[in-house]
């Protein structure tokens, strides 16, 4: 279990303020950047309080009801009684992306081995009736992306949130379930058996209390996490209305990227990633390629330049032998190339043309040549 970073008097204030009807979360850290904690706004005088921009008395109509106070202690029993960890929008551990969103949960609950500092991270969403092509896109997206090691977050729901988090744990990659409902139960209850597996390489984060069902209106307050939390949000397939559009439009409010995989104008599932690119409203994706080059990520150590080439261009047997000696032995002379490799020179001379071409080796002075 994550160490606690705060006191229970000041994990309490912060669940009481969270409790308070009319009081959301940008309003929250209003009062909080006033008052300089959850605690402090508690102490701090009414008459104060209304001074603050943007505060009247309607927010804090209901600030001092014993209610709350009620509430928020039940709420932190039930936190400390199942080893629920609890992400303060200040702390250190809280998803850095999402800190940069306006209307961030003040608080997330969490649950799991997740490990997010400094990580890539990509949310991959679509239909819930994810089609045989959308399942296959997501495996062989996240197999190509795997040696990078990101993140990805989902909803945990059926079709491609449920695909891609499985093919994640395959991949042995962290993966974030973002639920709409309190952390003592798991929806939908066929996914029940992922839990544990989902905990030990990630965990689940929520902004809703116990007491939260899955309501329909929690789905959407949840697809806000889902785009804040990452660099990027990959739409797999969605018809031409549908929460995983939802979520590509509060990314694309962030200024984060959103990528969608096109199909054909025919397919139902394809409407919506077709009408996100249409509408300038995401990149097109065809292979992890794309995402790579779009997020910029650096792939300078050796390991992701292998990986880089492997996404980028298709080598075949020839050329990857002359590649891997290349790669190995840096500089080579074409003598020494067709030797080493056992292929005749007019053979390799030709192929390093090719190569060159898709810019995976580069002639030099002296008759040299390396891989890029």
């Amino acid at each position: 279990m994550r160490v606690p970073q705060h006191t229970t008097e000041e994990t309490i204030a912060m669940l009481r303020l969270q409790h308070v009807p009319n009081i959301g979360d940008v309003m929250a850290k209003r009062l909080i950047a006033h008052c300089g904690s959850p605690l402090a706004v508690f102490r701090e005088r009414r008459s104060q309080l209304l001074k603050i921009d943007g505060i009247g008395t309607h927010a804090l109509k209901h600030l001092s009801d014993h209610e709350h106070l009620a509430a928020a202690e039940a709420e932190y029993a039930f936190i400390r009684a199942n080893d629920i960890n609890l992400y303060y929008f200040e702390d250190t551990d809280y998803p850095k992306y999402l800190k940069h969103c306006i209307d961030a949960p003040m608080v997330l609950f969490g649950r799991g081995e997740m490990d997010l500092a400094d990580r890539k991270m990509i949310s991959v969403v679509g239909t819930r009736q994810v089609t045989s092509y959308g399942a296959a896109f997501c495996e062989e997206l996240l197999a190509d992306l795997a040696p990078l090691n990101p993140v990805i977050v989902s909803g945990f729901a059926y079709g491609v949130d449920i695909c891609a988090q499985r093919e994640a744990l395959r991949q042995g990659l962290q993966t974030v379930g973002c639920l709409a409902h309190g952390l003592n139960q798991i929806y939908p209850k066929v996914h029940a058996k992922y839990q544990r597996d989902v905990e030990k390489n990630g965990g689940f984060l929520t902004e809703f209390w116990s007491s939260s069902n899955p309501d329909r209106e929690n789905f959407l307050k949840r697809n806000r996490i889902i785009a804040g939390m990452s660099e990027a949000t990959i739409v797999i397939e969605s018809a031409e209305k549908g929460g995983s559009l939802v979520t590509a439009d509060m990314a694309h409010g962030y200024n984060r990227e959103v990528l969608a995989v096109p199909g054909r104008s025919s397919d139902k599932y394809s409407l919506g990633c077709n009408n996100l690119i249409k509408q300038q409203k995401a990149h097109m994706i065809t292979s992890a390629a794309d995402l790579i080059y779009i997020l910029g990520w650096d792939l300078e150590t050796e390991e992701t330049k292998a990986v880089q080439k492997q996404l980028f261009v298709e080598l075949d047997p020839t050329e990857q032998s002359i590649y891997d000696f290349l790669q190995q032995h840096g500089k080579q002379l074409l003598d020494s190339i067709a030797l080493a490799c056992q292929i005749p020179v007019f053979k390799v001379s030709s192929t390093l043309l090719a190569m060159e071409m898709k810019g995976v080796v580069r002639p030099l002075p002296g008759k040299l040549f390396e891989a890029i």
